[in-house]
């Protein structure tokens, strides 16, 4: 079983849903922890228009043998048509740390 760990990115347009997903994601055992991170602005192109939008940022800390289902929760609620979903292994770790998302993440 890959039991990697992962930092998972999801930006999201307002404070209400960046709680709605860490809440639930966390609640589920699917991320050990979210980090919400406010005051992002977003430069991006969509479907032929330059968009300049406020986003918050979330770091969800999880691992890859659960990834699947991580990523079919966030586009549940997430209101995006297209949602910002990135994962990026973490190589080192403080084991202490990395133990505590083995706990917390099923």
């Amino acid at each position: 079983m890959d039991n990697s760990y992962l930092i998972v990115y999801c930006t999201v347009p307002d404070e209400k849903t960046a709680v709605a997903i860490s809440k639930t994601v966390v609640t589920e055992k699917l991320a050990a922890c979210c980090n919400i991170i406010p005051h992002l602005r977003s430069i991006y192109s969509w479907k032929g228009q330059i968009c300049d939008d406020s986003e918050l940022l979330l770091l969800m800390k999880s691992r890859s043998d659960v990834y699947g289902r991580l990523e079919r929760r966030i586009r549940e609620l997430h209101p995006y048509e297209v949602p910002e979903i990135i994962a990026v292994e973490i190589n080192r770790g403080l084991d202490e740390y990395l133990n505590w998302v083995d706990e917390n993440v099923e």
